[in-house]
């Protein structure tokens, strides 16, 4: 005798087609993973290899456990969709991300557009445990799954020429709607913060394929500079002669500088960045120091030894 049950399953519990199709290509990609990527030397390398193999990078012998991942995926800026950060969990579910693919161009030998798996075929994934300090004064301590974005670049050959990095968010008008700032999304960094071992591009978190609010399915990670610069689904890469003008340095060049390193003793016009708070602590636990360069400074400090940290902030 065959008994048979029926169940109805909530929608919020059937995992998108689209987002099983892109964490498929991820696992496969992690699982292909057993080595260390060569941008890395052993000297940034400590701790067991993380999930499934993966091998893991902190280079903070300090550093806190990372924070509760529920805490992670429903905390998140992007304005794209909304100001508000636990509602842009829902709303980023209508991101298209598959297929993807991310043009590469400017001043380099081999401009080219990748697709997402073409990118995947060329990189070895690593877990990166880094911390992330928000301008708005919170931090929070996220496992990372990525690659050095370095390792990308030298893909295109870039030349001598090629000064700063700019990125470009997607910008999918028919679901974002909010307008406070000029769509598409755009950050940039210096050459050699772009070349850092430090400076990854990530495809997951916390073993896993990055969630759509969180930046999927390609987002930067900049852990010595605040959160906004680590720009999230990425559609362009270009190098360039100059410094390109970023989203939150144009819309208000006196809060948000281009440099945008962690930096305590320059204080946010509107409040001070002396202390943060750690997401996911209790109500009576002490806010945390922020420290120079969130912690890294013995990693970046050279990038800025000859500049004034107060003027370029």
């Amino acid at each position: 005798m065959i008994i048979k049950t029926e169940k109805d399953i909530p929608s919020s519990e059937i995992t998108d087609p689209l987002l099983f199709k892109q964490r498929r290509k991820i696992i496969k990609a992690i699982l292909a993973s057993t080595v260390a990527s060569s941008a890395f030397s052993s000297a940034f390398v400590t701790g067991e290899p993380g999930w499934k193999g993966l091998p893991k990078t902190n280079v903070l012998a300090n550093i806190e456990a990372p924070t509760p991942i529920d805490l992670v995926k429903n905390y998140t800026n992007y304005y794209e969709f909304t100001f508000n950060k636990e509602d842009s969990t829902h709303l980023a579910q209508n991101l298209k991300i598959d297929p993807w693919s991310v043009e590469i161009t400017g001043e380099v030998e081999k401009p080219v557009t990748f697709h997402l798996d073409d990118i995947l075929s060329h990189q070895t994934l690593q877990e990166f445990v880094y911390r992330l300090r928000c301008v708005e004064g919170w931090s929070m301590v996220v496992p990372w799954v990525g690659f050095p974005l370095a390792s990308l670049l030298k893909l295109v050959k870039p030349l001598s020429t090629a000064k700063f990095v700019k990125f470009t968010s997607v910008y999918q008008h028919e679901i974002m709607h909010n307008v406070m700032l000029e769509w598409p999304y755009v950050e940039g960094l210096r050459i050699d913060e772009a070349i850092h071992p430090l400076t990854i591009l990530a495809v997951g978190m916390y073993g896993n394929t990055l969630p759509k609010q969180n930046g999927a399915p390609l987002r930067l990670v900049v852990p010595w500079k605040y959160g906004f610069k680590s720009i999230k689904a990425i559609v362009k890469i270009e190098l360039l002669k100059s410094a390109p003008l970023t989203t939150w340095n144009k819309h208000a060049p006196n809060e948000y500088g281009f440099y945008a390193n962690v930096n305590p003793s320059v204080p946010h016009p509107r409040w001070s960045q002396i202390s943060e708070r750690q997401i996911g602590s209790g109500f009576f636990t002490p806010r945390r120091q922020t420290e120079l360069f969130n912690g890294y400074g013995e990693q970046v400090a050279s990038m800025y030894q000859d500049m004034d940290l107060v003027h370029f902030f």
